[in-house]
């Protein structure tokens, strides 16, 4: 357990204040249906993955000082500060998945990127691919490759016609599971350098930028996509067609629930309950919106389900701007103040735009809600980020490209740094005030950026400084034991009891079978 990113709600006009989990919207959905949604699915014969239960109930402990927080005390004044431990969730959390957003673009940003023009490049598939992608990591590794491939051999032609020979291209992608309206929606935004490296006179890398993709170009981009990896997708189904396809299909044979939660994430429907196979509802006409006009002035195309975008574009050495773009490209599935409780008992998702119809948001009951998050769940030990090119960790020019490292005093651990590492390593460890190095002590640099960092580099706001006196906050202990923890809340007036998670709820008799 590491200290709670508190992502979401640290508020720049007063100051730092520790988020309640436990009022939010998505907090009582999940504690009060939790236990009803994994019941209706065991009930119905396709219990939910255990990873997808896993990652549920680990959010219902993130932020709650009752399962344990660091303690952290003002060197000059005394003061306490009592931080909960985080559940390091990969997609049901805001303040966990925000952490690692803000980790992973401030990594790139400082160690990855250096100084050039930068685009993204942002590829939609099919819904039928969308499906097999969410479970399929070979598939996915291969329908990314053949994207890779075909973005880098265009900058490769483009730069052959200028006279430039041997080059070599760079990109990250971010693997995004989701859409607007927290549907199963598997595609790929890609940062790629925007231009190429060639050796110079000494074997040394030199970069080439080169000009913007033209309409016609990406419009024969998109084409070339569609027609690989419809190729593909043929091959390594070895010429299974329907019904054929859903027999052979291993996630369907092996774990029936996933798959079903899958399919209707998919196409916009419910899974289970008494509105099984209905579609998810909407303020306004039920409209794809992903069947929006193309407009090629926008550097965008449409063929066959396959939408590729290259509109955004970052100059060279604007690195706030660059920082922004991977924070977007890497953010999380939900957006918490999108997420409103309406007063039926439903909760209703706003879109971050209005549809072409004018829809603006989607209606979910709390059950439906809980399965649409559980779909975007990723497996374990799945990448979600992918370096290629001379970006890559074992490319021979990277290493001449990166920014440059920084020296001995900037690559030092601050106080703040070593003692979270202390509650990795040693959870219920209690640090000796001699055992943190001087902040001037030279040390590796750490791959992940601290609590306080993230919070300073995110929010401009300094949370290891004393509210009362400005002086430093550091760590004096980490508290996991229940009855320790209970008695330190209980004697500073916090809840020492975790919010209560609502039992199973018997479903109700189904009105209306005939839609089934």
């Amino acid at each position: 357990m590491i200290v709670s990113g508190d992502h979401a709600a640290c508020r720049l006009e007063g100051g730092y204040q520790p988020r309640q989990p436990e009022q939010s919207v998505l907090y009582r959905v999940v504690a009060g249906h939790l236990e009803t949604f994994l019941e209706n699915h065991q009930t119905d014969g396709r219990p939910v993955p255990q990873f997808v239960e896993r990652e549920l109930r680990s959010f219902l402990t993130c932020g709650i000082p009752a399962h344990g927080f660091a303690r952290f005390q003002c060197e000059s004044c005394g003061k306490d500060r009592l931080v909960p431990f985080s559940c390091k969730g990969r997609s049901t959390c805001p303040s966990c998945c925000g952490r690692r957003m803000a980790d992973t673009a401030a990594h790139l940003v400082d160690h990855v990127f250096p100084e050039v023009p930068v685009r993204q490049w942002v590829l939609s598939l099919p819904f039928g691919l969308r499906y097999r992608l969410a479970y399929d990591p070979q598939m996915l590794s291969a329908v990314l490759n053949v994207f890779v491939r075909a973005v880098f051999g265009f900058l490769r032609r483009e730069a052959y016609e200028c006279g430039i020979e041997q080059t070599q291209c760079g990109a990250v992608t971010f693997i995004q599971r989701f859409g607007g309206s927290l549907n199963l929606n598997v595609h790929f935004h890609m940062v790629c350098i925007d231009g190429v490296y060639a050796p110079d006179e000494d074997g040394g890398p030199r970069f080439y930028p080169l000009s913007a993709p033209r309409p016609a170009q990406v419009a024969r981009l998109t084409e070339t996509l569609a027609r690989r990896v419809t190729a593909l997708v043929e091959r390594r189904s070895g010429g299974l067609e329907g019904a054929e396809v859903q027999e052979s299909d291993p996630l369907w044979r092996d774990d029936p629930g996933l798959a079903a939660i899958y399919t209707a994430s998919v196409t916009n429907r419910i899974a289970s309950g008494n509105n099984r196979g209905r579609r998810v509802g909407l303020a306004g006409d039920r409209i794809d919106p992903e069947a929006m006009d193309i407009h090629p002035e926008q550097l965008s195309a449409a063929v066959d389900g396959f939408n590729l975008h290259a509109g955004v574009y970052v100059p060279a050495r604007d690195r706030a701007r660059l920082e922004r773009l991977l924070r977007y490209a890497g953010r999380p599935p939900l957006a918490t103040e999108r997420l409103e409780e309406l007063p039926d008992g439903k909760v209703s998702y706003r879109f971050k735009t209005p549809w072409r119809n004018g829809a603006t948001h989607t209606v979910f009951s709390p059950v439906e809600l809980i399965e649409k998050l559980a779909a975007l769940v990723p497996s374990p030990r799945a990448h979600l980020t992918r370096f290629h090119g001379v970006v890559g960790p074992a490319a021979r020019w990277r290493p001449l490209i990166v920014p440059p490292k920084a020296s001995a005093s900037e690559q030092a651990i601050a106080a703040d740094s070593t003692t979270e590492e202390l509650l990795k390593t040693h959870p219920q460890s209690n640090p000796a005030p001699d055992a943190e190095p001087s902040p001037d002590t030279p040390a590796r640099r750490r791959r992940n950026y601290s609590w306080s960092e993230l919070m300073k580099r995110v929010f401009a706001q300094d949370v290891l400084a004393c509210p009362e006196c400005g002086g430093r906050l550091r760590l004096i202990a980490a508290i996991h034991p229940p009855d320790t923890t209970r008695k330190i809340l209980d004697h500073v007036g916090l809840p020492s009891r975790p919010p209560p998670i609502a039992p199973a709820r018997p479903s109700a008799p189904e009105l209306n079978p005939d839609w089934l």
